[in-house]
């Protein structure tokens, strides 16, 4: 089985070369390591080149599904690494993630990524999303303790740092680079869950996260697109789904928005969305099979809220639902 490592990037030269540090690492090595340069201003195709991987020069930054689709099409692999650029992994991840996904027959898989500047604390384990169209990364900010130790079947991961089979991008389709960059992850995860593809939390298998590296936590960009990529989100899924769950839920998000000095980027983003979504052909009511999805999902944040603390916004969130 060859795996290749993909990794969109854009600017940051150090982050890179230390990725590629890392990378040459593993126990189990990658059999080609692919770099996505978004239209970089500085050296760092230059950068990955002398490291050895394939450089795929875009000539601008058309943002991460794009990235990572042109990265896919240039592997010659069975499995796929998706690697934000600010990542570092463990030197076991590969052959942890690679042996675990082949013994379960996994589509995919992802391990337990942890806080780079404070490795106490959870970056991210795997995705859910709720009724209201609301992503939640599981455990993002929390502890780290014995409920993140347990393996377990997901239907969502997060591609910080996860694995697929590449024959998955062929049967469920390509990100959808109308998201250009935040929540394609989770849109292509609910195609997976659609389409009865599942994959595996493998908390053995560690990575180190930065974190919000190239545009930094909270600000007036990434908040931008994502209220605009949560509506493309109820646009393309929740065709027929109860409405209250999902005003809910983002108005919730937009307070939050608020609180960190984003409500304008916020309502930018809301007013694109909806002239994105319009564009969007009209979508038949969701199947039993998504609805059931979406309540299974909604059910997984509550139980990780209720296992590890509510933080303020599914706190609200919840209870607005009658939780």
């Amino acid at each position: 089985m060859k795996v290749a490592a993909v990794v969109p990037h854009w600017n940051r030269r150090d982050l890179l070369q230390t990725l590629l540090a890392n990378l040459a690492e593993q126990t189990r090595a990658f059999d080609e390591i692919i770099v996505v340069d978004n239209g970089s201003a500085d050296d760092s195709a230059a950068v990955a080149e002398h490291a050895g991987a394939k450089v795929v020069r875009l000539e601008r930054n058309l943002g991460f599904a794009a990235a990572v689709n042109r990265g896919i099409d240039a592997a010659n692999a069975d499995w796929i690494a998706v690697l934000n650029n600010d990542v570092t992994l463990a030197p076991d991840w590969l052959a942890t993630l690679l042996a675990a996904a082949e013994n379960e027959e996994a589509w995919f898989a992802t391990g337990k990524t942890l806080v780079a500047s404070d490795p106490s604390r959870i970056d991210g384990t795997y995705d859910a999303i709720s009724r209201g169209a609301c992503a939640y990364r599981c455990g993002s900010g929390m502890p780290d303790g014995p409920f993140w130790n347990e393996p377990r079947r997901i239907r969502m991961a997060p591609m910080t740092a996860a694995l697929f089979q590449r024959r998955l991008f062929v049967e469920i389709g390509s990100l959808d680079e109308s998201f250009e960059s935040y929540l394609e992850d989770v849109d292509f995860g609910i195609r997976c869950a659609i389409g009865d593809r599942w994959g595996i939390y493998v908390p053995a298998a560690t990575a180190y996260h930065q974190g919000s590296s190239t545009w930094g936590e909270w600000n007036k960009y990434s908040v931008r697109l994502i209220a605009r990529n949560q509506l493309l989100l109820t646009a393309k899924y929740f065709a027929g789904l109860s409405r209250w769950p999902i005003v809910a839920g983002q108005l919730l998000w937009g307070l939050v928005a608020l609180c960190h000095g984003c409500a304008g980027a916020y309502l930018q983003g809301k007013m694109a969305g909806m002239r994105v979504a319009r564009s969007i052909p009209a979508q038949r009511p969701a199947s039993e099979n998504l609805k059931a999805f979406v309540r299974e999902s909604e059910k997984t944040i509550l139980e990780v809220q209720r296992q590890t603390g509510f933080d303020r916004y599914w706190r609200a969130y919840f209870w607005l639902q009658g939780l």
